[in-house]
């Protein structure tokens, strides 16, 4: 039997680290716990663990809005991310995140390598009442869902294995550099000046920029070329999945105070107010532009609002996050409907909403803050400090350059690999059959035959089900579909 390298070489890798996990020598736990707040540790904790309910979230979010027959592979795609992500981060991707600066830009890799010291080491000097362990934990939870986010950008149509590796390649050379230059001390981004109180740039800038650099690589759908309307699988899921982001996210923003305080609340505040404003904001809008209130306008907004407001949650006042919320939602609908006009296929529109909210948001931020809502903060444009502002968008311009540069050529190298794209045959098939051998149902069609019920799979397609009863006509007369 002829080996394929591509299929073992997964199983292969998880296998030696877990084989090498056996070596690490453990450590005690927190050492010297005197200097810990036990507040502070509970409401990280819990912190914590929203923000992994975020991943979830995002799958139902994103598995509501494709083509049934892509559902499954959609949601997997990002909650695969918790598993591989998870191992990544404890071998390498803290220490290259939060490791010993070299240089400012990027961690030493051999800082924390597989959590060397984390549970005995000092804590975080930004976050001093918490062990070093939960600040670890916490910041894992960002970096699983950032890939996550890139998904609906490439939807129905990569290959899984492809995506699993850009998940590899995406959290090492892409959002762990980021997180280094922005929240570690001596990242360079952090001594210029520049602010990201929970990933405005992170972890949403660089999704959105790896978003657009996907759908450019992978090229459009067949539905898209042919201008094919396909109604969302699931509406219901998009729902749930909104408010299971919303709710996260208040551990997202929240948390990113460090600690159960005052910085904490008014971020939880802002991210709330944020959210209900975008979402009526894109509602209202699409109002006025002769459209139904829908469902799905008001879940997108409120996504987008709770995008916006991430990096400056914790800098900016309550009041101040309605606009931030409501503008923000309003440059990124007109941006949906811009990108509506050209060939870019962004399936689930990842970059007008993830990446320009991120970009929005944190411009907002160097307008809006204010030392009076942090005073460990800075003033921004509206306070007299236009100098802040222009930090923001040089930092800006950085972030989305290295960002989309770095996404462009990891998916280009993938596709040098093997093919990052399915097969034609496989994309009009559906990617939960083809790619996972799955399949999503809503339910059972009962057909009645003169007191004789018949039953088959529900397609959530009425096209396709009117043909199920159709050829059950064909053999059985007298049938009427109940």
């Amino acid at each position: 039997m002829k080996i394929d390298i591509k299929q073992i070489a997964p199983f292969f890798i998880l296998s030696c680290i877990a084989i090498a996990s056996i070596f690490i020598k453990s450590a005690p736990n927190f050492g010297d716990t005197s200097q810990y707040n036990g507040a502070d540790i509970a409401w990280m904790l819990v912190a914590t663990a929203l923000v992994f309910l975020m991943t979830p979230g995002l799958a139902l979010f994103y598995g509501g809005m494709v083509h049934r027959k892509n559902v499954i592979s959609t949601m997997i795609k990002s909650v695969v991310a918790a598993g591989i992500v998870s191992i990544l981060w404890i071998t390498v991707g803290f220490s290259l995140a939060f490791g010993d600066s070299l240089g400012g830009f990027i961690g030493n890799p051999m800082t924390f390598l597989f959590f060397k010291g984390v549970n005995s080491g000092a804590p975080w000097s930004l976050a001093p009442t918490i062990p070093l362990t939960l600040f670890a934990v916490f910041q894992l939870m960002f970096a699983i869902i950032t890939p996550g986010l890139v998904v609906g950008a490439v939807a129905e149509r990569i290959r899984f294995t492809s995506y699993i590796l850009f998940i590899c390649l995406f959290s090492l050379l892409v959002y762990s550099p980021l997180a280094h230059w922005t929240w570690h001390p001596d990242g360079f981004l952090f001594k210029m000046g520049s602010f990201d109180f929970a990933g405005g740039t992170v972890v949403h800038i660089s999704a959105g920029m790896a978003a657009l650099a996907g759908a450019l690589v992978l090229k459009r759908r067949r539905v898209h070329v042919e201008r094919r309307e396909i109604p969302p699988a699931n509406i219901p899921y998009v729902l749930i999945g909104t408010g299971l982001l919303w709710f996260g996210w208040f551990g997202f923003n929240g948390g990113s105070a460090f600690g159960a305080n005052g910085l904490a609340v008014s971020a939880f505040a802002t991210t709330n107010v944020a959210a209900g404003s975008a979402g009526l904001s894109w509602m209202f809008f699409d109002v006025v532009r002769g459209k139904k209130p829908s469902v799905l306008g008001f879940c997108l907004g409120a996504i987008i609002g709770l995008v916006a407001i991430t990096p400056s949650a914790g800098y900016v006042a309550i009041p101040q996050s309605i606009f931030i919320g409501a503008f923000t939602a309003l440059i990124s609908n007109l941006a949906v409907y811009w990108k509506s006009k050209t060939k870019l296929d962004d399936t689930l529109d990842v970059f007008p909403c993830h990446g320009v909210g991120g970009i929005v948001g944190m411009l907002l931020t160097g307008v809006f803050a204010t030392k009076t809502v942090n005073p460990d903060g800075v003033d921004g444009l509206l306070y007299g400090n236009p100098e802040f502002f222009f930090t923001q968008v040089k930092a800006l311009a950085i972030v989305v350059t290295f960002s989309f540069t770095a996404s462009f050529l990891i998916f280009k190298f993938i596709n040098l690999i093997q093919p990052i794209r399915v097969s034609s045959e496989d994309e009009e098939e559906g990617l939960d059959a083809s790619q996972h051998n799955e399949k999503y149902t809503q339910g059972t069609l009962i057909v009645n035959n003169n007191g004789h019920v018949y039953e088959t799979e529900a397609e959530n397609d009425v096209e396709e089900d009117l043909e199920k009863v159709r050829q059950i006509a064909v053999e059985y007369s007298n049938v009427r579909a109940l």
